[in-house]
């Protein structure tokens, strides 16, 4: 295919590309594209075109070089004092309150904290 007949289906079908875009909000592409009798595979081709030409001329910021690796410090409480059976498994704050959990909770003072918490 020569130029000029690239040229010349290009402008064409930005045209409809154009034209489907400005569809109402109501009909979806594809019933758009069997009412104007288009073939959505060639649509579709051509609307890649269209956006692969429109990134490569994008002018994006030159990105800064970085060290590549970050790091953040997240504080751990201290359970120095505690044995490791004693260490919370669970920390619950709320109002104000902090309720540090271990596995060996009976499941109505769970509750019975929780209630409190809720209401305090």
């Amino acid at each position: 295919m020569d130029q000029s007949t690239h040229d010349v289906r290009r402008a064409s079908w930005l045209s409809i590309v154009n034209q489907c875009r400005q569809r109402p909000s109501d009909i979806s592409v594809k019933q758009w594209l069997a009412d104007n009798g288009i073939k959505e595979k060639a649509y579709y081709y051509w609307l890649r075109k269209f956006r692969r030409e429109a990134c490569d001329q994008m002018q994006l910021p030159e990105t800064t070089k970085t060290s590549g690796v970050t790091f953040a410090e997240f504080p751990i409480p201290d359970y120095t004092n505690h044995h490791a059976a004693d260490a919370p498994v669970a920390v619950i704050k709320c109002n104000g309150l902090t309720l540090e959990l271990s596995n060996d909770i009976s499941g109505t003072l769970l509750t019975r904290l929780l209630q409190e918490v809720l209401h305090a």
